[in-house]
């Protein structure tokens, strides 16, 4: 890369940083930095965008180590947008992975599975695909929800997917934005599909790869106590983004606002979900099934689901 574009993208960089970045006292010392760093001469050695990447992006995060703030390299060019540049391959990206539904599965003992992966894709896109997932589930007396290759996406697919859980509305968390503004997020109030039933256990499976919305949904349905979360500690992205295209191969993402949840108060920035039930995330789903399986054994219920329980228990050893 010539120096002339290099200084370019790290200065609109900086000015973009310090303009929305979420929290203007961190917004300014980040910009200064950019600045401090271009004119040492620290860039000069980038011979392409992605290398440019790397660099820039070890430098925002140097201040806070905010894991949604980075210049993002991208393989395929990006669109000739100012905002969301990604916006179409994210689009074409749900119609090949059936919208995040990687597994929907009942196991012996009526356990339900769902994977959802790689995003939580929004509601418009993959909406009616996890209702017909939910719908699958309705049945199964407990639930493994797999989030562990869940890379994150829309918080009002997590509202739709925290609505089956709840017979009634309820609080998610608040998302404050730099502005000053607020706004509200709540489990759906309908959903066209049977609820799960209270009684029915959920366990959420986590691990390093989980982020960004996939934490969302974990740490909600754990803060409100529907699930036991299974696994390892998450990544720790809590705050939502805007990009911006700076080069036709780099994507600049600058967190814009963060959310405070309704519970706990805080969120799982840069701490990540921490599980209830620590185990490696390669086998946190069978420590989750054996869990689900002991716990439905426990309640005792009657009739062939329970005998089909006791032999799957059983043949995990």
């Amino acid at each position: 890369m010539h120096q002339d574009e290099i200084t370019d993208i790290v200065e609109r960089a900086a000015k973009l940083v310090a303009e929305q970045y979420v929290f203007p006292e961190v917004a300014g010392r980040i910009a200064a930095h950019l600045g401090d760093r271009l004119r040492a001469g620290a860039y000069a050695g980038a011979t392409d965008a992605a290398a440019l990447g790397a660099l820039v992006t070890a430098d925002l995060q140097e201040a806070n180590g905010d894991l949604h703030l980075r210049l993002k390299h991208h393989e395929t060019p990006l669109a000739d947008v100012a905002d969301d540049p990604a916006e179409v391959q994210f689009v074409q990206l749900a119609a090949r992975t059936m919208g995040g539904m990687a597994r929907v599965e009942r196991l012996p003992g009526n356990v339900g599975l769902l994977e959802i992966a790689p995003y939580l894709f929004p509601p418009q896109l993959a909406g009616d695909l996890l209702v017909a997932a939910l719908r699958l589930l309705a049945g199964t007396d407990a639930l493994l929800l797999d989030l562990r290759g869940n890379r994150g996406g829309s918080p009002d697919m997590v509202a739709l997917v925290c609505g089956w859980f709840f017979a009634e509305p309820a609080h998610l968390h608040t998302m404050h934005e730099r502005a000053g503004t607020t706004h509200q997020y709540w489990s759906a109030a309908w959903i066209p599909v049977p609820r799960y039933a209270p009684d029915k256990p959920v366990l959420v499976l986590t691990g390093p790869e989980t982020f960004s919305g996939g934490e969302e949904l974990a740490y909600d349905l754990q803060q409100l106590g529907r699930a036991t979360v299974v696994g390892e500690r998450t990544r720790g992205g809590a705050h939502p983004r805007v990009g911006h295209r700076l080069h036709p191969h780099l994507e600049l993402t600058v967190p814009v606002a963060r959310p405070v949840n309704a519970v706990s108060g805080t969120n799982w920035e840069g701490c990540g979900v921490a599980p209830d039930v620590e185990t490696p995330a390669g086998a946190a789903r069978d420590v989750a099934y054996r869990r689900a399986l002991e716990a439905l054994l426990a309640a005792d219920r009657p009739g062939p689901a329970a005998a089909e329980a006791r032999e799957a228990l059983a043949t995990l050893g």
